[in-house]
This record gives structure tokens, sequence and C-alpha cells, in this order.
């Protein structure tokens, strides 16, 4: 038996909250593709802890093996309920911020009235996160941080996202061995999943680490334009566009998660096919 390890991001991925519908009994295909005993399902989400587990329940989303929050500074190990933190991935990320506690690198990096801090439980012990002015010069304003931390000696990753609903910026400073590619990829070599039998589906800027990356992905239907303009720039045979059709279904959030797998892993066409029949 071949194991897989399926990987989703949860907003506009899995969870359909947003513009675009929904396939009807699309979730209730991903529930039965990932209750399958060989497939092992991480849940990958900017979110935090709480907020993950209030999506599965609004959603009756299956419950994970794994989960990367918060942008990938932390990785839970779910088992019967309970959530672990990995501490192994926490102590490869921790020198990047040479110690410095979250408010202390807080301080150091609001150098501008743009700069917002979210709300504390949105922030982590290895994440720091603002909400940006969509008005302000976003390039500058990153190169800016960019020369702050590299003056301090501090080791980050800036990932920059929009919230369209909101029409608000995210920024969330990471440390640098910290985002979404790296926390699957220590994922995948603890737990031995080859990068063939593995498989990521996002749709927004906090994903392009994984989309432009090795990993095989699918972006979904309802993608974010500019991510799907970066990602059509950079098009390569580990990214997959879902384009709807298949299964008579949308391509939009879980819908274009199952295409991805159907396209990456050929076996699991006939599991969905049979689900359809």
């Amino acid at each position: 038996m071949t194991r897989r390890l399926l990987c989703t991001d949860l907003d506009r991925t899995l969870i359909p909250n947003g513009a675009q519908a929904e396939s009807p009994g699309a979730r209730e295909h991903f529930r039965q593709l990932v209750g399958r005993e060989e497939v092992t399902l991480a849940y990958v989400s900017g979110r935090h802890r709480a907020l993950i587990e209030q999506g599965i329940a609004e959603y009756g989303l299956p419950q994970p093996d794994y989960a990367i929050a918060d942008v990938g500074a932390t990785i839970y190990r779910v088992k019967a309920g309970s959530w672990e933190i990995w501490e192994e991935w926490e102590a490869q990320i921790a020198p990047d911020w040479r110690g410095l506690s979250h408010h202390a690198l807080r301080d150091r990096v609001q150098i501008s009235p743009a700069l917002k801090l979210q709300e504390q439980e949105k922030q982590n012990r290895h994440k720091l996160s603002f909400y940006l002015d969509p008005g302000a010069d976003i390039p500058a304003l990153l190169e800016c941080l960019r020369e702050v931390l590299a003056r301090e000696g501090i080791k980050a990753n800036l990932i920059y996202s929009m919230d369209e609903a909101a029409t608000v910026g995210l920024l969330d400073v990471l440390p640098a061995s910290a985002n979404k590619l790296r926390a699957i990829r220590f994922l995948m070599e603890t737990k031995q999943f080859a990068l063939a039998d593995t498989l990521f589906a996002g749709d927004s800027g906090n994903d392009l680490d994984v989309l432009l990356g090795e990993v095989p992905s699918v972006l979904v239907a309802n993608a974010a334009s500019e991510v799907r303009e970066l990602t059509a720039a950079a098009h390569h045979r580990s990214l997959y566009f879902a384009r709807g059709g298949y299964l008579g279904m949308n391509g939009n959030y879980s819908a274009g998660i199952l295409e991805g797998a159907a396209h990456f892993w050929p076996e699991t066409d006939g599991w969905l096919r049979q689900q359809t029949d």
C-alpha cells in the first residue's frame, strides 16, 4: 500500500468562504478520500490552533493527522482529539530570531503607522502578525523591514498576503526557517513521505512558497487572480491548475483539491468515481 500525504490550506481552499460557489457534495467526497487508510491529512494554514478547530467544527471538516499552523511557525500532531506541539520543529526555527521574545521583536519592527499589530490571539511564539494599510507602498515598506531585521542580525521570513474580503493587507514575520514549504518538508522527511506521494492544495499569497516549489501542488479554480498570474508565469510540471469539469464539479475549493489528487495520483480517480456511481 502506497502511503499518501495530502496537505491543504484551509481558508478559500478547503473552507468555501470565498465569493465563488462550492460544488454540492465536494466536501463529502473529500472526507471519504482522506478517510482512506493510506491517506494522511495535514491542514496547512495561517490560522492559529483555536481558529483551525473553529473551522473544523463550523464546516464539518475531518480531523487532521497533523496541523501546520501560523503560516508554518507551529506544527501539531493530532491524535484522538489531542493536539501536541511538535517541539523538534520549534527547536529548528528558534535560532533565527536570536532568542528574542515576541515582544522584543515587535518593538524593533514597528517602523511605520501603516503597520498595525493584529489581535493577540493571532500572535504566536514564533509569529508576529500585522495588518497593512493597502494604500501604503508595500514593496518599499517590506524592503525597509528587511533592512531593519538585517541590522539586528535577525533572520526572518516576511509573508505578505491580501484579505480580499476585508480589503486589508496581512503581514506575518516568521523565523526564516519557518514557512509552509519548510514545515511540509519537515513532516515529509520525519514521517518518510516521498515527494511523489505528497500533494499540497492552496489558493493565496501565503501558499506561494509551496506552489512555486518542488512539492506537487494544485491551485484551486477560485484562487486569487494575482496568485494565478504569478504561478502561471512560473508554470512547471509540479503545479496543476484546477479548471473544473472533473466529476461534474466546478474546481473550486475541495472540488479543486479532488481534481488535483486525481491528476497526480491516478488511483484516486478510481476511488472517487466509485463514490459517485
